[in-house]
């Protein structure tokens, strides 16, 4: 792993496959570190001979907190976090990337072909949506992931992790427990700040609706996203997929908002089609 610095924070980076193979960076979600990128799931798509880039974004993992959030002055907002993008593709001398993000890190990945289309190839938008007023809207469930009290300890911290998981995942396939203990204990053991979720988050609801700039791309984009999906509502990928004239909508049946290992060749494969039509 190393360190990026960018203008404004200090990015946590991590690379597989071959150098000279296209780039391919993945944005990850609210309060989701880079390991939070399955490491079966990354190796799947660099072994389609992609370099494949990860990391935290800001106040995610081991990149610079923003512990001032309160000052005015120390909010930031989504395309601040694009820009974060933008500026780590620079530092790591790559000029264009095929870009994968998974909700908020797909709304990061939308503002950045907007707000640096020359830097993206390709656009994948997973479980995510577009900003807009009465699209996306959490469920039931969804509502109570937002709403759960927030754990004292590792050993709740651990606990709450995992039904929060639960809470959104997949109702057609099994739900890997075993893994999301292992991960949540690997997340807090690397970092845990419940309080940048909450600044992430208010990054989120301070982000205005993209929809008006994502009808001016012209990127080939995959859209995808659950119809299962209780914290992100179907509607949003719908949305997002009206909007981007150059994309291509695949809602899967009982997916929720996670990755199943049951959908991983499905997920790849339409990542990797997606990514062809760049020189179609």
């Amino acid at each position: 792993m190393v360190r990026i610095k960018t203008v404004n924070a200090e990015l946590e980076v991590e690379t597989y496959g071959r150098r000279d193979d296209p780039p391919m960076l993945l944005i990850e979600g609210l309060g989701g570190q880079l390991i939070s990128w399955n490491k079966k799931f990354v190796r799947l798509l660099a072994a389609r001979e992609f370099f494949i880039i990860r990391f935290d974004n800001r106040d995610s993992g081991l990149s610079t907190k923003f512990e001032n959030q309160g000052d005015d002055e120390d909010k930031y907002t989504l395309n601040e976090m694009a820009d974060d993008a933008s500026q780590l593709l620079d530092r790591l001398g790559i000029t264009q990337s095929h870009v994968v993000g998974v909700s908020m890190g797909a709304m990061i990945a939308q503002s950045l072909a907007i707000r640096h289309p020359n830097q993206v190839m390709s656009l994948c938008s997973i479980m995510s949506t577009t900003g807009a007023k009465g699209v996306g809207v959490p469920h039931e469930d969804g509502y109570k992931v937002l709403s759960l009290k927030p754990p004292t300890n590792r050993d709740e911290a651990i606990e709450y992790k995992v039904a929060t998981s639960r809470l959104i995942s997949s109702p057609k396939f099994d739900f890997d427990e075993e893994y999301y203990y292992d991960l949540a204990a690997r997340e807090y053991d690397r970092s845990y700040d419940p309080d940048s979720v909450v600044r992430q988050l208010v990054a989120i609801l301070s982000s205005e609706d993209r929809t008006k700039d994502l009808e001016k791309l012209n990127i080939p984009t995959a859209v995808i996203h659950g119809d299962s999906d209780p914290l992100v509502d179907v509607s949003g990928g719908i949305a997002t997929a009206a909007a981007i004239k150059n994309s291509t909508l695949h809602v899967l049946e009982g997916m929720g908002h996670d990755l199943p290992q049951a959908l991983w060749s499905q997920v790849v494969e339409i990542i990797v089609e997606n990514t062809k039509r760049t020189h179609g």
